[in-house]
């Protein structure tokens, strides 16, 4: 790859040199390399190779039931576990015909937004401690902590949470769960204003991340990238907007957009996407639907350990009188909440732990729903559904054969298209630039390698 010399010249032969990025590379999230070719410090061409997080998703999903995949897609996108959790279920919903209650929808799209704002906190702390703003990084960890403790109130876990369900949710909201949100939203506006002012006028900042990762709303659109990325070149295209789902029809939003395609364009997007995130949030817990709650009006508790306990021993008369104190992880299993958050299907549905432990014809239901041979049992066909995850559009097109488990499950991880096309967006630019860009692409292993 040198020049020609002119015989007799005393001119040196210059040569390009080839520079491995990663996967060892702190910027590369040890996942990622990236050999660029460098003539100095620009960069002549790259090529981009991944592969090292390879998990195997789509076939692990084809070896259980349907509701055995779902601790799986916690794993693809971790950083916003809920979006994928909901994403899939949809899929499988779609397929057999399911549709959740209103009250679990509006949890859904609460949690999904909650997971956006986790997902975009990370990025933009990530990507501005790449760059030297260290206290930047501290300031949305610590606004990320609020929302991670409301996500653990909720689910019993901080990332791999494993929430949804087909047809509902695992659980129903804790008391005080809505107080404590509007708390946390405005603890998290107050960080957010924080790092505007530490960034938004910053001259280091800005002329890093200015016409740095450049690419045109053509470019971007022919590579399939979607999510903030296409935003930032003026393209408003949203799934939440494009082809509503769950209950985003009902709330008032706005989808924000850039000019320019690059690193300083990508950031503005996402900062205005948390607050619109904030604000759907603000909604749902307003119009969130009571749903009918079962009271027993004797006020008898039996602790969850006791109820299956006693159901071992045959002992079930009035157990399903009696409302269950469980722990974080089973709450929203019993009677009181599970009208709420599951669709009453049976066919889908796991029954309350009230009807599981204290009458035959729920142990029954369990027993069907959950042994080899058995399970969720959509009908022969194929479904695809899409949501708006934190990177762009989250697909998943799901086959059923009829049995209890998927013949195929095809997951469309939004970071792939940007990843691809990243050596459009590097190649012409200066080594140092890699950083902004690969930070701005918010590229998550466990989606990317799924």
């Amino acid at each position: 790859m040198g020049k020609p010399v002119p015989s007799g010249s005393k001119a040196k032969e210059s040569r390009s040199m080839l520079l491995n990025i990663g996967p060892s590379h702190p910027a590369m999230h040890g996942i990622v390399r990236i050999i660029a070719e460098l003539d100095g410090e620009q960069v002549l061409g790259a090529d981009v190779e991944i592969g090292y997080l390879h998990r195997a998703f789509e076939k692990m999903c084809e070896q259980g039931p349907y509701n055995n995949a779902i601790p799986y897609t916690d794993r693809l996108n971790y950083v916003s576990p809920l979006i994928n959790n909901v994403g899939y279920c949809m899929a499988v919903e779609k397929l057999m015909g399911v549709r959740p209650t209103e009250r679990a929808e509006f949890i859904r799209v609460i949690m999904c937004e909650l997971s956006r704002l986790t997902d975009h906190l990370t990025c933009v702390g990530a990507s501005a401690m790449e760059l030297g703003a260290f206290t930047v990084f501290l300031y949305m960890i610590k606004a990320r902590e609020f929302l991670y403790e409301l996500i653990e109130d909720v689910t019993g876990a901080r990332l791999t949470i494993s929430f949804a369900r087909v047809g509902g949710l695992k659980a129903d909201l804790p008391d005080g769960f809505e107080v404590k949100t509007l708390k946390a939203i405005e603890d998290t506006r107050k960080v957010l204003k924080e790092v505007e002012l530490l960034l938004n006028k910053n001259r280091i900042f800005i002329d890093r991340m200015k016409d740095t990762g450049n690419i045109s709303s053509e470019d971007a659109l022919a590579y399939g990238i979607t999510g903030p990325f296409l935003r930032s070149t003026g393209v408003d295209l949203d799934v939440r907007k494009a082809q509503p789902y769950s209950a985003y029809d009902q709330f008032e939003f706005d989808i924000p957009v850039g000019e320019h395609g690059d690193n300083l364009d990508r950031y503005y997007v996402r900062m205005e996407e948390m607050a619109q995130s904030m604000r759907i949030i603000e909604q749902a817990i307003a119009k969130l639907p009571k749903g009918g709650i079962m009271v027993d009006h004797q006020n008898r508790v039996m602790p969850a350990s006791v109820m299956v306990d006693e159901a071992k021993m045959g002992r079930t008369c009035g157990n399903k009188a009696f409302a269950v104190e469980a722990d974080p992880t089973l709450e929203g299993s019993n009677s009181a909440a599970h009208g709420n958050v599951y669709a009453k299907e049976k066919t889908v549905s796991l029954p309350a732990k009230e009807d599981t432990y204290g009458n035959i014809e729920g142990l029954m239901n369990h027993f069907k729903l959950v042994m080899h041979g058995h399970g969720i049992r959509p009908p022969k066909g194929e479904a695809y559904s899409a949501v708006e995850g934190a990177n762009g559009e989250l697909g998943f097109f799901v086959v059923s054969d009829g049995t209890d488990r998927p013949y195929r499950v095809r997951v469309r991880p939004p970071c792939f298209p940007i990843v691809a096309a990243l050596p459009k967006i590097i190649v012409g630019e200066m080594v140092a630039d890699i950083v902004p860009s690969f930070g701005s692409v918010n590229m998550i292993g466990g989606e990317l390698d799924h």
